[in-house]
């Protein structure tokens, strides 16, 4: 699973859900979501790039407010938690 976030290029954004059925398990999103809280190299592996379905920013190991300026470092506009331009920018993989 790892590889395949690993596959986000910087300034996109997908979702626990995409992974979840990009690895054949579509009800593993919540799934997802721990096993990224748990990545071993947030450098190597851009956990920060995940977000949820409606376009907020969800969770990140060291802080919402940390995910949300690594987002923003990458050129994504984030009003009130949610990615302004979300369809845009996400990428089903």
């Amino acid at each position: 699973m790892y590889e395949i976030v690993k596959k986000i290029p910087e300034g996109r954004v997908t979702t626990y859900k995409a992974i979840a059925k990009a690895i054949g398990k579509p009800n593993a999103s919540r799934a997802i979501g721990k096993i990224l809280k748990d990545n071993p190299n947030p450098i190597v592996v851009p956990c920060h790039r995940v977000v949820k379905s409606n376009g907020m920013i969800g969770g990140y190991v060291y802080g919402k407010e940390i995910k949300q300026r690594l987002l923003e470092c990458e050129g994504i506009v984030i009003d009130d938690g949610f990615i302004k331009n979300f369809n845009q920018i996400f990428i089903n993989l």
